[in-house]
């Protein structure tokens, strides 16, 4: 049986501007938005109607991949729509279905009920406040009532996980949900309430509320216990304005959440690749990871279904009594094993998934050009500084030093990790100077050598360039550095801030 991935080519309709256009549905056109990219309608995507509870005609696709064995036992992935779209919208804007045509799994994407909005918990007085605020076409939640556990669309889905059950062999240890924006707080929602009947639970865009999580003494507000979490988030994307409460915050909280749930090591193994930014917690009970992605809008990557396949659901399921299992998932963690970061006005550095105090708080220093501007200056760049000492401890490098200090030479080949270079036998660096001395040859840097705090600085960012050949990036006045292509992201920076405090 064929497990191959493969593409339909289709014709991208650029001029489209709405959330999910009708187009989709002949199975030709694609969209792509940065925030959202679609495949072409899945040929194996069929609809079905149903009273699943409440009296209700309820909706839902179904995509069961030719390579499904009835024979098995098969993972069941709930992937839940964002506001305003459906289940197929759902199935186009995912690579779910392409995922499961490799793997076998079936994949369900049910409708909300009504108005294609999902009934969440929130804080209704705030959401009225809020509404004579925004504008556009942002939807307007669903008044809630009762508990969530009563919610209609809560308890259909349920209900038709129990059908697909029934229908098909499915591995009742490995169901998992996925969601987007307002189908990632509905995944969020019925993780912490019906979270027992899941292996995992992953979302993009839309992180929950801080106030649904935690009640007003800072415990975690669960009724589901330990479940494999994955939450994706974009760094140009903005929580709901009825929140009120700042991105960062929001976001640092939604982490805090299931880590405190799953038992989590207090700090993440963090691994940057392009501009996917992650940060994978071990738990005790549960993994928790984050996924932030650089210059990336609301939505998800057409990709996120296959980054939570690979690195969390493949790897995680529950035995007969509901306890949280894991094998070995089916890629390993992308952990940068060589990685550092700093932050400015931090005087802790991190080093290899660790942390390290560096000898006085990084800084920024500017390079500027002023001759011929009338006394005026230009900017032309700004770096980030360290102590020379703080890099011979960095980099496993002798130290000394003379004239107080202003003096100073770094003996032996720097390195980090596995990363060495053995062509540098002495650098001498000296106050004002632009210039250093690199096995007796003068060699500029990015701007002179500072002194501050009786300490001799020179601009971290040169340094991993020049002499471990490292990819360094800056955000937010945070620079990380790895032995290959990276770019930090907003969030990710604000996450490697937090652990310099």
């Amino acid at each position: 049986m064929d497990k191959k991935i493969k593409l339909i080519p289709g014709i991208c309709d650029t001029k489209n501007r709405h959330y999910l256009p009708e187009k989709l549905l002949d199975g030709k056109t694609t969209v792509n938005e940065n925030g959202n990219n679609s495949q072409v309608y899945p040929g194996n995507l069929k609809e079905y109607r149903a009273v699943l509870a409440d009296d209700i005609e309820d909706v839902w696709y179904e995509y069961v991949p030719n390579s499904y064995d009835p024979e098995k036992k098969t993972p069941l992935v709930v992937s839940m729509h964002g506001g305003l779209m459906t289940g197929w919208g759902q199935a186009v804007y995912t690579s779910w279905t392409l995922v499961a045509d490799r793997e076998g799994f079936i994949v369900v994407f049910p409708n909300a009920a009504s108005k294609r909005m999902w009934m969440m918990e929130c804080d209704w007085e705030k959401v009225i406040e809020t509404l004579g605020q925004i504008s556009g076409d942002v939807p307007l939640l669903h008044k809630p009532e009762n508990h969530v556990e009563d919610y209609h669309d809560v308890k259909k889905t349920v209900k038709l996980i129990e059908k697909m059950k029934e229908k098909y062999n499915i591995d009742a240890g490995r169901i998992y949900m996925q969601g987007m924006s307002m189908g990632n707080a509905m995944t969020g929602q019925f993780a912490r309430y019906m979270g027992s009947i899941l292996a995992g639970a992953a979302g993009s865009g839309c992180p929950t509320n801080s106030k649904l999580l935690f009640d007003n003494r800072h415990r975690v507000i669960n009724q589901s216990g330990p479940l494999d979490i994955w939450q994706s988030r974009l760094e140009l994307d903005k929580v709901p304005p009825h929140y009120r409460e700042g991105d960062h915050e929001t976001i640092r909280y939604n982490l805090e959440y299931w880590n405190l749930v799953n038992g989590c090591d207090a700090l993440p193994q963090i691994g940057i690749r392009d501009e996917y930014n992650f940060a994978f917690y071990k738990g005790s009970q549960g993994n928790n990871v984050l996924m932030d992605v650089k210059n990336r809008d609301h939505g998800q990557t057409f990709d996120d279904a296959e980054l939570v396949w690979d690195y969390l659901f493949s790897g995680c399921y529950k035995d007969e009594s509901g306890r949280l299992h894991h094998s070995e998932p089916r890629k390993k963690w992308c952990v940068d094993e060589v990685n550092f970061a700093v932050a400015k006005d931090r005087r802790k550095a991190w080093v290899n998934n660790g942390i390290m105090e560096i000898h006085i708080p990084c800084f920024f220093w500017e390079k500027i050009k002023y001759h011929g501007l009338n006394g005026n200056a230009i900017v032309r760049g700004s770096y980030a500084y360290i102590p020379v000492s703080s890099l011979a401890e960095i980099f496993h490098m002798r130290l000394k030093t003379e004239e107080n200090g202003r003096v100073a030479y770094l003996c032996g080949a720097p390195q980090i990790g596995k990363i060495i270079s053995e062509e540098v036998e002495e650098i001498q660096f000296a106050e004002g100077n632009i210039a250093c001395i690199v096995n007796n040859s003068v060699e500029s840097m990015y701007a002179e050598a500072v002194m501050k705090e009786n300490e001799l600085c020179v601009s971290l960012e040169w340094f991993a360039r020049r002499f471990l050949r490292l990819s360094v990036s800056e955000c937010d006045g945070v620079v990380y550095a790895t032995d290959h292509p990276s770019r930090i992201s907003w969030h990710m920076a604000d996450l490697i801030q937090t652990y310099l405090t």
